[in-house]
C-alpha cells in the first residue's frame, strides 16, 4: 500500500511511519519543515515539504494521488493558541479530506481526541481543541465518497507500548502509549471494514490486532 500521512512529523507519525516502512509499505509522511525530511528518511518515510495552513485543496490533492491511504494525524500542538486549533485541529482535517475525495482516495483515517464535539462548551483552550477536532470529525463523517474510520485515543503517554488495548465505541477514559496508538493506526489502515465507525481507545486487555478484528466484526 501506498500512505500518505499528514503531520508526518508529529509524534504518532513518526511511529507510525516506522512501523508501515517496516512492514513494506510505501509511506510518505507531509510536513512543513524541510528540516525535518533526514529523519523521516531513516523512518523509510518519503518527506513531503508542504504546509497545510496554507497550501490549497489542489496542491494537497496532487500529493495524494495514486495513494491507497490518507491518515491525518496532525495537530496544532499542546502549546499553541485557539487560532491554531481552529487552522490545524479543524481546517487542516478538512482541507486533507477534501484532497482525498479529488485525489480518489476512498481510504481516510483520521486521529481525533477523546471528548471532541463539535457543541462542547467553554472558552479555554482545550474547550476550543475539542470542538475543532469535533467540527473535523463530523465535516469527515458527512463525505460519502470517504471509507472514513475516526479514532479518538485517550490520554496520550510515552510508555512503552505493550500492544494490548481496548477498543470500542466508547471505552471510558484512559490513558494509551503512543506506540499503542501507531500500531492501532497501521491496523485500521489496512482493516476497511472499519469504515464508519467512530472508535475510542485506551489501555486494555486485547492484543492490538484482536481488538481490530472485533470492532470490524471479524
Amino acid at each position: 500500500m501506498r500512505i500518505v500521512i499528514a503531520g508526518g512529523h508529529g509524534q504518532i507519525a513518526l511511529r507510525l511511519e516506522r512501523l508501515l516502512a517496516a512492514r513494506g509499505d510505501e509511506v510518505a509522511g507531509i510536513i512543513r519543515n524541510p528540516e525535518h525530511s533526514d529523519e523521516l528518511r531513516r523512518l523509510g518515510a518519503e518527506p513531503v515539504v508542504l504546509d497545510l495552513e496554507s497550501a490549497s485543496v489542489e496542491e494537497v490533492a496532487q500529493r495524494l494521488e495514486g495513494a491507497d491511504a490518507a491518515v491525518f494525524a496532525a495537530g496544532a500542538g499542546p502549546g499553541s493558541g485557539v487560532g491554531r486549533k481552529e487552522t490545524v485541529d479543524k481546517a487542516a482535517a478538512v482541507l486533507f479530506a477534501d484532497a482525498a475525495v479529488r485525489a480518489g482516495v476512498r481510504r481516510f483515517v483520521i486521529v481525533s481526541s477523546m471528548g471532541a464535539d463539535p457543541a462542547h462548551e467553554g472558552d479555554e483552550i482545550f474547550d476550543v481543541y475539542l470542538r475543532a477536532k469535533g467540527e473535523a470529525d463530523a465535516y469527515v463523517r458527512g463525505l460519502d465518497a470517504l471509507d472514513w474510520t475516526i479514532l479518538r485515543p485517550g490520554q496520550l503517554t510515552n510508555d512503552a507500548g505493550t500492544g494490548l488495548i481496548r477498543l470500542e465505541a466508547r471505552t471510558g477514559r484512559g490513558p494509551v502509549p503512543r506506540d499503542d496508538v501507531a500500531a492501532v493506526l497501521a491496523e485500521l489502515v489496512d482493516t476497511p471494514a472499519t469504515a464508519g465507525l467512530t472508535l475510542e481507545l485506551i489501555s486494555g486487555p486485547a492484543p492490538v490486532s484482536v481488538a481490530v478484528k472485533s470492532v470490524a466484526g471479524n
